[in-house]
């Protein structure tokens, strides 16, 4: 059994021992928190509190978790759309609806599950057993293009690609409102939301530089379709960034008005990587892939069109 010690100074004095807990510790969630806390697994100054404690200034906060266990990663006979594939890597078209790599509550059905099936163990292993290949990652009700690398040395130097932001990822989606400016750049920093762990947020707190570029394609009475283009990649970061600016991206209930009636068609956000470019980590070569837009979003634009 794991023991975390946190001492109570600068920001968490005063705050809720659930609040500190799950803002100091990774992957405990809120619910999780109070769960430990009324087992007797989380401390103050080594005695139980209640879960709406409030800390003061040099209270020891004693936290124990078990040992995490093993998991196993099972390979699924799941279709793939595979755009391009060669012994160093593989581009994959991933359907909206797909997580693309198990976590909590979740480790069957994943595009790690597919791939798992379709490479064996011909997969980078720089991400350990829970993301083999993953070099970057899209949302779950995100459509489109996801590169994935067979080996580490392929890996390395694509994950370095992305953080010199000459990795080429543009993606099209369907806003709510009439964007004014034909085109522009949101330069606002990103980080985790204090009140909602789940959810990132525009803060200057604990957070890290993004930039979007966005580009009008077609403007409609009350929605307007974007193409956008990422410099940073941070995540949920054009659904915040558009919603930040306040044109939130259609269907999506985290960061936008929630579900929409006349927009039935799909669950999630109206968002689609069309485009990927990257430079081959053995042959130098750049290599730039398009996806189709699918079917979900066609439909709405046929619907837009009237």
């Amino acid at each position: 059994m794991d023991e975390i010690i946190i001492y109570a100074e600068g920001d968490t004095v005063y705050k809720r021992i659930d609040v500190v807990v799950c803002q100091k510790v990774e992957n405990v969630s809120r619910s999780f928190s109070h769960k430990l806390i009324k087992e007797g697994f989380i401390t103050v100054n080594d005695k139980r509190v209640d879960k709406n404690y409030r800390l003061k200034y040099e209270d020891v906060i004693r936290i124990f978790l078990d040992d995490p266990q093993p998991l196993k990663i099972l390979p699924e006979n799941i279709p793939l759309d595979i755009v391009y594939e060669d012994d160093d890597l593989l581009v994959v078209n991933k359907e909206k609806g797909i997580v693309v790599h198990p976590a909590p509550g979740n480790y069957t059905s994943t595009l790690v599950n597919a791939l798992l099936n379709h490479c064996g163990d011909s997969l980078s292993g720089i991400n350990g057993v829970i993301r083999p290949g993953i070099v970057h990652r899209i949302d779950k009700d995100t459509s489109g293009l996801l590169i994935v690398a067979k080996n580490d040395f392929s890996h390395n130097l694509l994950a370095a690609q992305i953080k010199e932001h000459s990795f080429r990822r543009e993606y099209e989606a369907i806003v709510h409102g009439n964007v004014s400016r034909d085109s522009g750049t949101i330069d606002a920093p990103i980080g985790r939301n204090s009140i909602d762990r789940k959810k990132m947020c525009v803060t200057d707190k604990c957070s890290k530089r993004a930039i979007t570029y966005y580009k009008v394609i077609k403007r409609y009475e009350k929605y307007t379709h974007v193409r956008l283009k990422l410099e940073t990649g941070r995540t949920h970061q054009i659904r915040v960034h558009m919603s930040y600016i306040g044109h939130p991206l259609v269907g999506d209930t985290v960061y936008g008005p929630g579900k929409n009636k006349n927009f039935n068609l799909f669950q999630g956000q109206c968002l689609h990587a069309r485009v990927i470019g990257f430079i081959h980590p053995q042959s130098n070569e750049y290599l730039e892939f398009v996806s189709d837009l699918p079917r979900y979003f066609k439909d709405y634009i046929k619907f837009l069109n009237g």
